[in-house]
């Protein structure tokens, strides 16, 4: 197939992959990472820019999709956009080691395109496996530490392909029509990293507007507009070349369709970028080993490849919430004061706690360019604790606990979603999403799942929140 080149051949193959040929091992990442990012997208409905977006989608859109946390309708595009940014909202969604969130990016798309078109959740379950595919071996093909260092947030970036992937496939685009739909996601492809600058919501605006530019892109191919079929590998204007000096079109195609690469989608069990992950569970291992209290003089070290430094270990000015979570001394601080990282520790007051910006000034910021070699391949970590002598005690993480390797992640990640929905859905409520979760398999088999619709399921996600037509600044 690489005689087409690599857009033709990633096209073809997202277009015509067959049920039969996903493995059925992927069905239960796919369905923790189908529950996993309702629970994130219902959670996320309350932040001020999920309210700002759906208030800007309800200015003109009309369509049989839904909303997630309302019985309110839109259009496919609008909905995946409104709903990518609650999934997005609060750094609790899904992530892969190439630095993208493909949850957040190609469920919303997904479900959103499977509503308008009643499809079943056979076909959502397998246009998800191959927008998670098309996105993840996108991001690889770029180099993702190259691209992270010229400034690119990777899922905005990434994430249109994916979701053109999952809605064409749920459109039914052949192979030239699935190329088209590539062509015209990459052209829409951005997402920059300048909300470290100041903790703007942008990033939380990546996710929706990649959902929803992949949706464009699908519905506008499935009339006939074209796209570039060589949208990577061109040498002018060509996506690979446009955003990264280090790219190959080589992982696009490479065992495609043999090695599939969702496999190590991660979860997060803790509130903030994923790249930090490893560093909390370091500094609670520590914690829970030697104690740290408040006004404690103990001092901390970490250590970070240079991908993370220039991510993660800016200068903490700007109190907001995501400034917070993308901050790898608060959050470290966080987890030795409180023993956790979840969205309690965000709370406005929270931010310039006089105690939790005390420890953050005794926490001393190392690169190791050790670690240089082994991210983002592995997301490892190491965190040391002064001792009462002086000497310091390492606590190494080659992966965070989040991580595919975890034999425990599937029962943390449905703790995860009961937390998360203990005040959104009644217990009942959370059991039938639950239920219709579990059910769902990427082949036809004489069980529930073969009639269910992803009706049923958006249906479930119901809370009774209303956005009042009238609001201007999104402050719930």
């Amino acid at each position: 197939m690489t005689a087409l080149g690599a857009t033709r051949t990633l096209a073809t193959w997202a277009a015509s992959v067959t049920p039969e040929e996903i493995p059925q091992q992927a069905e239960r990442v796919l369905r923790e990472a189908l529950l996993d990012t309702l629970g994130c997208g219902l959670f996320g409905l309350d932040q001020p820019w999920s309210r700002m977006a759906r208030q800007w989608c309800a200015r003109g859109s009309y369509g049989r999709a839904t909303y997630w946390g309302t019985r309110d309708k839109g259009r496919a595009s609008d909905v995946a956009f409104a709903n990518g940014i609650s999934a997005h909202a609060f750094e609790l969604d899904d992530y892969h080691p190439v630095k993208v969130h493909p949850g957040a990016v190609v469920i919303p798309a997904a479900l959103a395109v499977a509503e308008d078109t009643n499809a079943s959740a056979q076909d959502v379950l397998a246009a998800i496996a191959v927008g998670y595919e098309v996105m993840i071996r996108t991001s690889a093909a770029l180099d993702p530490s190259v691209g992270r260092l010229r400034g690119w947030h990777l899922t905005g970036v990434t994430g249109t392909f994916g979701a053109a992937a999952a809605a064409g496939r749920l459109l039914g685009l052949d192979a030239e029509r699935m190329s088209w739909a590539f062509g015209l996601a990459g052209t829409q492809s951005s997402g920059l990293f300048a909300f470290n600058a100041d903790g703007a919501m942008s990033k939380r605006f990546h996710a929706g507007h990649a959902a929803r530019g992949g949706v464009v892109a699908a519905e506008m191919a499935q009339l006939g507009f074209t796209g570039p079929t060589s949208i990577y590998e061109t040498e002018d204007g060509g996506f690979l070349r446009a955003f990264s000096d280090a790219s190959s079109p080589e992982p696009l195609v490479h065992a495609l369709g043999e090695d599939w690469r969702l496999f190590d989608i991660a979860f997060k069990p803790y509130s903030c970028c994923g790249s930090l992950h490893a560093y909390i569970d370091a500094a609670r291992a520590l914690r829970d080993e030697f104690g740290f209290a408040d006004g404690s003089e103990q001092r901390v070290r970490i250590g970070l490849p240079k991908v993370v430094e220039v991510q993660c270990g800016f200068d903490y000015e700007e109190p907001t919430s995501l400034g917070a979570q993308m901050n790898a001394r608060f959050c470290v601080a966080s987890a030795l004061r409180y023993g956790n990282v979840l969205p309690a520790q965000f709370e406005t007051e929270r931010l310039a706690d006089p105690e939790t910006l005390r420890i953050m000034d005794r926490v001393e910021q190392v690169h190791d360019a050790s670690l240089d070699d082994i991210y983002p391949a592995q997301f490892c970590a190491w965190v040391e604790l002064q001792d009462a002598d002086g000497s310091y005690r390492r606590e190494y993480r080659a992966e965070p606990s989040g991580w595919a390797s975890n034999p425990e992640r599937s029962d943390v990640l449905r703790a995860k979603f009961s937390s998360l929905m203990s005040d959104r859905l009644a217990s009942a409520t959370q059991q039938a999403l639950t239920d219709w979760v579990e059910e769902v398999t990427v082949r036809p088999v004489a069980r529930a799942n073969s009639t269910l619709r992803v009706a049923e399921l958006v249906g479930l996600l119901d809370v009774g929140e209303r956005v009042p037509g009238d609001e201007r600044t999104g402050q719930g």
